[in-house]
């Protein structure tokens, strides 16, 4: 039985780790755009379940990882540019 109160929201790896890396920047830089505190406990609280299940920010190559995913939801990645 699900719980209306829950609310789930699908994402494939790419868009998560993109997700991910800017709110784990922006949170860092201290630029998350709050305008009231809930709104700062609701990004971290996605922020840290995005890091539960995401294993790329432990890789070794994590920017690449990020800067491919990036690249491929924008539709510029080499693997695509014959496709144009």
């Amino acid at each position: 039985m699900s719980d209306p109160d829950t609310i789930v929201i699908h994402l494939t790896r790419e868009p998560a780790l993109v997700l991910y890396d800017w709110l784990w920047r922006e949170d860092e830089a201290g630029r998350l755009p709050i305008g009231h505190e809930a709104e700062q406990s609701v990004l971290w609280t996605l922020e840290g379940e995005l890091e539960r299940l995401l294993v790329e920010p432990l890789h070794k190559d994590y920017v690449g990882l990020v800067e491919a995913a990036r690249a491929h939801i924008a539709g510029t990645d080499a693997s695509r540019e014959g496709e144009r």
